[in-house]
Order: C-alpha cells, then structure tokens, then sequence
C-alpha cells in the first residue's frame, strides 16, 4: 500500500504535488502540517480506505512534492488543493487537515465555499495563530513565535533543532525511538529552511476565524484538540464555532501517536452524517 495509487498533478507551471488515491466510496482527503508529509498519516490511510477513497497529499514544497521558490503560502496551498480536487474529480469530499493544514482547508473554504464539502476533521489548529486577546486559542506568545523565525529558521541547522524540540515536547506524549524520531524530523527537512520560514510566516499571521465560523455553520466539523491546551480552545471553539464537535486526545500527533484511538474518533463522527 505505500506506493499503491501514487500520482503526481501539476497544480502550476513546473509544480508538481504527490498524491496517493486508494480505495473506493465516499472521499476523505488528507492534509499534512508544517513542513511534514502525507506519510504521517499511514494509519488513517490503511484503515479508511477499506470502506472510503482516501486521497493524502504532499503540499507543494514538502515531502516528495516539487520544491517550490513561489507560492509557498497558504492562499497558494488553497488554490492548489482546488485545483487537485477538480483533476481528480473529488465530488463532496471530507477534508482532514491537521495543524497547518487547516489553514489550507479554511482558504480553500474562502475561495470556493462550502458547497461542495461532505464533512471537516480540523486537527489541533487555532484559525488565527496570534493574538493580544489572553482569552484566545493561539500558537504561543508574540515573543516565542518571534524567536522562532529569527532565530531558528534562519539555516538548516536552526530548523533541526527547532522541529526536534517540537516533535518531542509538543508533537508527542511518549518516548520515540531514535529512528522514529529521525525519521519525523528528516521529513520536515525536506522542505529547506526558506521555504519553512515563509510558510511559518504566513501561517502565524493568516486569521481565518470568520472561514471557521461559517464553516460550522454549513458543514458538520470535528475539531480534535490535544490535551495541553484543551481548555483554552475548547473555550474558544464553543465561542467562536459553537456548531462544531470537539474531541480531546493526546499531544499535537495524536492521530499518530494514538491511531486506533483517532480513527474510532473520526469514525463515529463521520458515521453520525449517515
């Protein structure tokens, strides 16, 4: 199944994003976060596609997927996802993203509506990252996201040790393996630290709080959040997207980390739609 229904789409003039499209029945299509590919999802895509079509994508600039010098943005990435839903021919699709991913399903959201969605899965992933509203759901303080970008993704080396620290403290609740650990942290380095730090940038200023709203206003929504923040954006989601479900579990991978747990999770959601 790694390989299986692996295909490559050109969303723009030399750009070309990796997707793999297996199985059969309703489609769910995945979106990987920051830097990361579709790779981490293998679970979902094994246990989904027994009963669904079940498309993942590698955004433009990470994992297999052409790395790109423009469009490294997630009004780009938007555009993209539009593009790769219409060659494939995905009608009423569940989109899933997770973490930055949801930014790419809210401007999608806001460029083409909502008509043509069937459900959404939003993994851990404030709609507005920073915020001077001690009250809000954002991705940290103004300080440390700062810090961030000038001063870890500056050079490879500042994006290693900026990912590693991410995946250990933040991404996962347990203890990884070294090779695990490696391998998470290889992924993100295929996309070099430039284009990193234009899509961190884009990323911690996007504000898609009135794509979210209307969103669950239309569109049954899940929002999975991890444990070390769920009441703040429990709090927050139930102000701003009341109509939504939300789900506590595990850290920011927690789709990863805790699969089976996940996938009933998605499941049963998914299900209650029938």
């Amino acid at each position: 199944m790694k390989n299986k229904g692996r295909k490559y789409i050109e969303v723009d003039t030399g750009i070309d994003v990796l997707v793999q499209d297996i199985g059969k029945g309703e489609p769910i299509v995945f979106i990987p976060g920051f830097t990361f590919s579709a790779e981490v999802f293998s679970e979902q895509l094994e246990y989904f596609s027994k009963k669904n079509r079940v498309i993942t994508i590698d955004p433009r600039s990470h994992g297999r997927s052409t790395i790109a010098l423009h469009g490294n943005d997630y009004v780009t990435h938007g555009t993209d996802l539009a593009k790769i839903l219409q060659q494939l021919d995905v009608k009423n699709p569940t989109l899933v993203g997770w973490s930055f991913g949801c930014l790419t399903i809210w401007e999608y959201i806001k460029q083409q509506g909502t008509e043509n969605l069937n459900a959404l899965v939003l993994i851990d992933m404030p709609p507005k990252s920073l915020s001077v509203n001690s009250k809000d759901w954002v991705e940290g303080p103004l300080d440390d996201i700062a810090a961030i970008y000038n001063s870890y993704l500056r050079d490879a080396k500042g994006q290693r040790a900026f990912i590693t620290d991410y995946i250990n403290n933040v991404m996962i609740q347990g203890d990884l393996e070294p090779e695990e650990l490696d391998w998470l942290v290889e992924m993100s380095l295929k996309t070099p630290y430039y284009v990193a730090g234009n899509l961190f940038a884009s990323g911690m200023f996007s504000d898609y709080r009135n794509e979210l709203r209307t969103a669950s206003n239309f569109v049954p929504t899940l929002t999975v959040v991890a444990e070390h923040w769920a009441e703040i954006a429990t709090d927050f989601m139930n102000e701003v997207a009341p109509n939504a479900q939300v789900e506590v579990l595990g850290g920011h991978m927690m789709f990863w980390e805790y699969g089976e747990k996940f996938n009933q999770l998605m499941e049963q959601f998914l299900l209650r739609l029938k």
